[in-house]
Formats: structure tokens, C-alpha cells, sequence
């Protein structure tokens, strides 16, 4: 055999042992982080620490089932791109500028004020020298985006005030990386590289890219989209919502910047795309296991001998850096004007060490600053703050929701209760309250859109703030004693997984939902709900009649016609649910030319009718005869 297919038969077996590897360590990284998660969601703690523990355990540095923890979190770190993404995607740019005081005020504030007192801290305790301090105790004054924005985005509380300002602290903490690159760079004792820019260079690249992403996003996403919208293959929704997170998180990277930002700015020029939610449902899966992998990284780098060499320093440093970030962020707080529960809320949900940590302590080490032992010390302080997060977010959510808190916001419990639980009080649940006010019916509304509670108030109802989806929130509106308990809000989202603990939770009461569309009506499917209406179908029937009255169709016509719809999609509808395919029953319905099986059950109609009319004039001669 030639030395060339030796070559070549050489290269096919590191491939496929290359691939075996990555599928082992893929089954392995999966089964563990699934076995770990359930157990910490059963045990109340949340699905972050389930990540982190079961990265530990089977990375490298724990039973080594698994390596290449640092390839890993490079890869997941696209996780947090797309969290950016759709956190964008519900920011208007206006309701952005609404939020700049917050943003460059407080944000500008927690990180400065954080930053240089835990580098005084470790320049006056740990002996090491100023440069050093500095580069270790900016990068410690970040939170974890990944962490906390996920909490408050799936509880609907990003658009609370409590929500919106942990955001913009978040957001000047991401915006505040290329800053601290850029001193971490000022500082380093490394040969200088001729290749690097300098800082003001960066800063205007920053301001340049943002700007060309603002435009990207207007005249060539949103046209696309548009064109996407002709052809209604939801594929390529999925396809341009992809495209959209990688090529602006690429871009940014290709120029040395943050990722996260880049990818948040992509969402939030496409905020205003009638397409929002469409691509909005089609990433989020994509977040989700992106962002369980990042943790699962995070997890996996932890270096637990460092941990074991010296315990009782890591420990004191994890508690020290949360116990100084929560007092440091709650004192800046309620200076700026807050109340005690909201600043020690935002104090102690903001108290972990963040994930850029890592990078900036690698760079910090690369630039010798710190000695690479060191950097994987703080590294473990980082990661090991992180696991008090899920314990921290129960008190700092008690906090939020206790009297005093801002806004006005007043929790269900002090509601009376009522015999109907309306949960979301927009434009579809206000008619429906309306209804059953009507009957003198004792309604208990609740919504999480704090402005919406603002606006309702201006009209003297009184509306609760919470999340209806959540057990506890219910149980404290009164549902125990509820006969009805109605959904409302826009929330494509809710499906039987979310429905049927509540109905098992309160036999007592029907429940009752609004869906989006056909989809979500399927996705419902077993909860146990005794009804459900998609929102615009009964509008759009009444708007069809309209338009057949202004055609001049006789007016029993019609009748028929909206009878032999409502007909033939409540036959389509239970085909579609009993085989599990939105494909079924396509005869079911109106298509050009009639449609074969729509055409005999109008027809049928008309036979009905004319035989009815026939009886009624047969009864009547026979009447007068």
C-alpha cells in the first residue's frame, strides 16, 4: 500500500474515532444533565445548578467522563447570544431610550463603584499588586446575564420596574466589556502586540458596528422577512431567526467585541416585525439548549482541585464577592431613590460573579497580570458564586412581591375573592370580564405587564399583578374557592404542560383559554380544559359576513355558508387532534373552485333548509285547507 493510502486510511480512523468520542461524550453530557436537572427542579432549586453540578461532576476536572470543558463553553457562549437576541426582539428602541437613566445611570454606578472596591479588597488582602487587583475586581463586578435573564424573562417579569432595571444593569454590564479588554490591554505586561488596536480605536469600532447592524437590520432582515411571509414556510422563519443571531454575533466577533451585544441589537431592530413572535417561538428552543450547555461548560471548567487544595479561601471568596456585590448594589440603589425590598431584591438577584468573568480572567493571565493559577482560582469563585444564585432568586422574588415595593404593584393575595380568575387583562380579557361583570359576577383580574395594570388603573379597575401561570400566584388569587379560571393573555407559549398541573391543581374550577391559532389549540390538547377560543376566529367569521353582505349574497346564504364553516372546521379540528397532524383534513374547508367535501356539506345545508321551507308551506296549505 502506497504511503498515500496509509495517509488517507490514518486520517479516516482519527476521524472516526474523532467522531465516536464527540458522540459518547454528547450521550454521556445529556443523560447526566438530564438525571441532574430533574432532580433539582423536583427539589425546587431550578435547572442551573442541576447544569452546573452535573458539568462538575463528568468534566475533566471531576470523573473525567468528559473533556475540552473550555471548547465547550466557547461553542455554548452562542447561548447567551441568542438570549441577547430575544430579549431584543421585546425591546422597542424607544422603550430602550426610555430606559437610558437606568441603563448609563445605575448600570454605569453598580459596575465603577463594584469594581474598584473589590479590586481594594483583593489589592489589600490578597498582597497582589494594583494592575492585578484591578484586572481581577472589574471582571468580578459583572452578574451572569445567563442566569438571571432567563429567571425573569419565563416568569414574565422583564417588563416589570423591578424586571427593567436588573435588564439595564445587565445591559451596561455587557456594553462595559470592551472597557475593561481595553484596560486589561493599557495594563498587561506582555510584549505589546502591533496588531492590536488601540482603545478609542475599539470604542469607535463599537459605535460602527452597532450602527451597521441598525441598518442590516432594517433594509435587509425585515425585507427578508417579508418575503419569507409570502411563502409561509415556517422553515425558513427558523432559518432567517438563525441567521440573524449567528451572522451579527460572527460579525461582532470577527472585531474583537462582545457577542451578546451584537446579537441583542439584531433583536431589538427586528422588535418592530410583524413576524416577531413567529421567529421569537422558533429560536427559543434553540436558547434553551444552548444555554444548558453553557452551564453544563461552566460546570465542566470548575477546576475542583483548586477547590480541594485550598477550600476554606474559595469558599470565603464565593460568599465574600456575593455578600460585597448584594451590599454594594442595594446601598447604590436606594440612592437612587428605590425603596429598601426592591434594592435589597436587586441585590441579591444580581450577586453572583457573571460567565465574561472567564474570558476576562484568561486575558488578564495572557496579559501577565495574574499567573494562570490564579486566574482558575477566580474562575472557581465565579463559578461557584453562580451556584447560589437559584437560592438567592427565591428571597430576592419575595422581596420584589413584599409591601413597599415600587410601583404599586399589589400582589393577588390581597384580592378578594372571587368566583372567576381572569389572567390577563389586555383586549381580549377585558370583554370578557366585561361579560361576566355583566352577570354580577365577582371577577379577580390579574396581568403581568405592569403597565397595563398602570392603564387599567387610570379607568378605576383594579388589576393584580403576578404570573397566572404559576401555582402559588393562583393559589393566593383564591383559585381553591374559584369555579372559573380563565386565560387571556397573549401567550403562545402555554400549552398542556403548563395547563395540567394547574387543572390537577384545582379540580374545583374549569378552566378556559384563549389561543393564538390552530397550533397552540393542538399543543393543549390533554390538559383538561373544558374550552378554548382562538382569538380572531369568531372576528374574522363576522368580518367574512360583512364582506359577503357587501357582495349583495342573499342573506339565509349566508347563514349557510358561516353554518357549513363552523361545521366543517370543528370536523377538521378533531381530525387534526386525533392524529397529531395539522396536515389533516385538508378537504375540510374552502378552497377556489369550491372544495369536493366543503362543497357537499354546504350543499347539505341547502337541502336541509329547502326541505324545511317545503314542510312549512306543506304544513301551511295543509293549515288553510
Amino acid at each position: 500500500m502506497s504511503l498515500t493510502g496509509l495517509a488517507a486510511g490514518a486520517a479516516a480512523a482519527v476521524s472516526e474515532t474523532a467522531t465516536d468520542a464527540a458522540l459518547l461524550e454528547g450521550a454521556i453530557l445529556l443523560g447526566v444533565a438530564t438525571l441532574f436537572v430533574l432532580i433539582f427542579r423536583r427539589l425546587g432549586l431550578g435547572a442551573v445548578l442541576g447544569y452546573l453540578i452535573a458539568g462538575a461532576l463528568v468534566g475533566p476536572h471531576g470523573l473525567g467522563l468528559v473533556g475540552g470543558g473550555e471548547s465547550k463553553l466557547a461553542f455554548a457562549e452562542i447561548g447567551i447570544a441568542f438570549l441577547l437576541f430575544l430579549v431584543g426582539l421585546e425591546l422597542h428602541p424607544r422603550r430602550l431610550w426610555d430606559l437610558r437613566r437606568a441603563i448609563f445611570g445605575l448600570g454605569l454606578a453598580q459596575v465603577v463603584v463594584t469594581g474598584l472596591i473589590l479590586a481594594g479588597l483583593i489589592f489589600v488582602t490578597l498582597g497582589f499588586s494594583w494592575q492585578a487587583a484591578l484586572a481581577l475586581g472589574l471582571p468580578l463586578a459583572l452578574s451572569s446575564t445567563a442566569q438571571v435573564l432567563p429567571s425573569l424573562k419565563s416568569s414574565g417579569r422583564i417588563n416589570s420596574p423591578f424586571g427593567q432595571k436588573a435588564f439595564s444593569i445587565l445591559l451596561f454590564q455587557d456594553l462595559a466589556i470592551v472597557p475593561m479588554i481595553t484596560i486589561i490591554a493599557a495594563l498587561s505586561r506582555a510584549p505589546a502586540n502591533p496588531a492590536a488596536p488601540p482603545g478609542w480605536q475599539m470604542a469607535l469600532t463599537t459605535v460602527g458596528a452597532i450602527l451597521v447592524l441598525v441598518l442590516v437590520g432594517r433594509f435587509v432582515v425585515n425585507p427578508l422577512l417579508r418575503l419569507v411571509g409570502r411563502y409561509g414556510e415556517r422553515e425558513l422563519f427558523v432559518v432567517v431567526g438563525l441567521l440573524a443571531v449567528l451572522a451579527s454575533a460572527a460579525f461582532m466577533h470577527s472585531l474583537h467585541l462582545s457577542t451578546a451585544l451584537g446579537a441583542f441589537v439584531a433583536g431589538m431592530m427586528l422588535a418592530d416585525s410583524p413576524y416577531r413572535h413567529e421567529i421569537e417561538a422558533d429560536v427559543e428552543p434553540f436558547r434553551l439548549v444552548l444555554l444548558g450547555l453553557f452551564f453544563l461548560a461552566v460546570g465542566m471548567v470548575l477546576d475542583v482541585g483548586v477547590v480541594a487544595a485550598r477550600p476554606l479561601l474559595v469558599l470565603s471568596l464565593a460568599a465574600g464577592l456575593v455578600v460585597v456585590k448584594a451590599a454594594v448594589l442595594t446601598i447604590l440603589v436606594r440612592l437612587f431613590g428605590k425603596p429598601w425590598s426592591t434594592a435589597l431584591g436587586l441585590g441579591l438577584l444580581l450577586s453572583q460573579g457573571g460567565e465574561f468573568g472567564f474570558l476576562l480572567f484568561t486575558q488578564a493571565a495572557d496579559a501577565m497580570l495574574v499567573a494562570p493559577a490564579a486566574a482558575s482560582l477566580f474562575s472557581a469563585v465565579v463559578t461557584l458564586s453562580m451556584m447560589t444564585t437559584p437560592f438567592l432568586m427565591l428571597f430576592a422574588r419575595n422581596l420584589e412581591f413584599s409591601p413597599g415595593s415600587e410601583a404599586d404593584l399589589d400582589d393577588p393575595e390581597n384580592a378578594p375573592r372571587g368566583s372567576s380568575i381572569v389572567i390577563g387583562y389586555g383586549r381580549f380579557g377585558q370583554i370578557v370580564a366585561q361579560m361576566l361583570h355583566a352577570v354580577d359576577c365577582s371577577v379577580t383580574l390579574i396581568d403581568k405587564k405592569p403597565s397595563q395594570i398602570e392603564l387599567s388603573g387610570r379607568f378605576d379597575t383594579k388589576v393584580y399583578f403576578g404570573d397566572g401561570l404559576r401555582i402559588d400566584v393562583l393559589r393566593r388569587a383564591g383559585a381553591e374557592e374559584a369555579r372559573l379560571i380563565i386565560f387571556c393573555a397573549d401567550d403562545r407559549s402555554i400549552d398542556a404542560a403548563a395547563l395540567a398541573p394547574i387543572v390537577e391543581a384545582f379540580p374545583n374550577a374549569r378552566v378556559l383559554t384563549r389561543v393564538f391559532d390552530r397550533r397552540q389549540l393542538l399543543a393543549i390538547d390533554g390538559a383538561g380544559t373544558v374550552g378554548a377560543v382562538r382569538e380572531v376566529f369568531e372576528s374574522s367569521i363576522a368580518l367574512g359576513a360583512m364582506a359577503l353582505q357587501q357582495l349583495e349574497v342573499a342573506p339565509r346564504e349566508i347563514e349557510d355558508v358561516e353554518m357549513a364553516l363552523r361545521q366543517l372546521d370543528a370536523e377538521r379540528l378533531g381530525m387534526q387532534i386525533s392524529e397529531g397532524d395539522l396536515g389533516a383534513g385538508r378537504d375540510y374547508r374552502f378552497v377556489a373552485g369550491g372544495g369536493r367535501q366543503a362543497a357537499s356539506v354546504l350543499e347539505a345545508l341547502r337541502e336541509r333548509r329547502a326541505a324545511a321551507k317545503r314542510a312549512r308551506e306543506e304544513a301551511e296549505a295543509d293549515q288553510a285547507a
